[in-house]
């Protein structure tokens, strides 16, 4: 079962600082504070980020691996986080996450699209699953904003 989730967010900043944060795993934590689903990203290759750039996310549902699928500055970033479930006799749910940046006048336009495979065997919670991660990329993306908005933001990220 595959489910699309498509959020928006209008940033006043240039599209190659906000591409900037996003790709720059290393520092996640100066924006994205943990919470809920997320706890931080940690076990992240060298950098510079690039296709290919490995990390893991814990949570208390369970483990993503990580790996940067696509890369092409400013345009696009995406990543393949299959989640190991706890416990592991839940399964694992596939994603694909990809952020887009598009200029527009006022700045730069983010979708963060997210395309989640949900075991079968969660089907009666499969809406809860959901939610959550719509309710997790809806904060990253509000902490992407405050950050890049804030003063003095503007080439201060990787």
């Amino acid at each position: 079962m595959t489910t699309k989730i498509v959020l928006h967010v209008d940033v006043a900043a240039s599209p190659e600082d906000v591409f900037d944060l996003v790709c720059d795993l290393h520092s996640y934590g100066r924006w994205l504070p943990s919470a809920g689903d997320y706890e931080g990203t940690s076990e992240i290759s060298p950098p510079p980020v690039a296709v290919g750039t490995t990390y893991v996310e814990h949570s208390r549902t369970g483990v993503r691996h990580g790996l940067v699928i696509a890369l092409a500055r400013p345009d696009v970033v995406a990543f393949r986080q299959p989640m190991a479930l706890r416990p592991r006799s839940l399964g694992r749910i596939e994603s694909i996450v990809s952020m887009s940046f598009a200029a527009t006048a006022g700045g730069v336009r983010v979708t963060r699209t997210v395309e989640l495979g949900i075991p079968r065997r969660l089907k009666l919670v499969r809406s809860i699953i959901v939610g959550r991660y719509a309710r997790e990329s809806e904060r990253m993306l509000d902490a992407l904003k405050a950050y890049a908005e804030r003063p003095g933001a503007a080439g201060t990220s990787a």
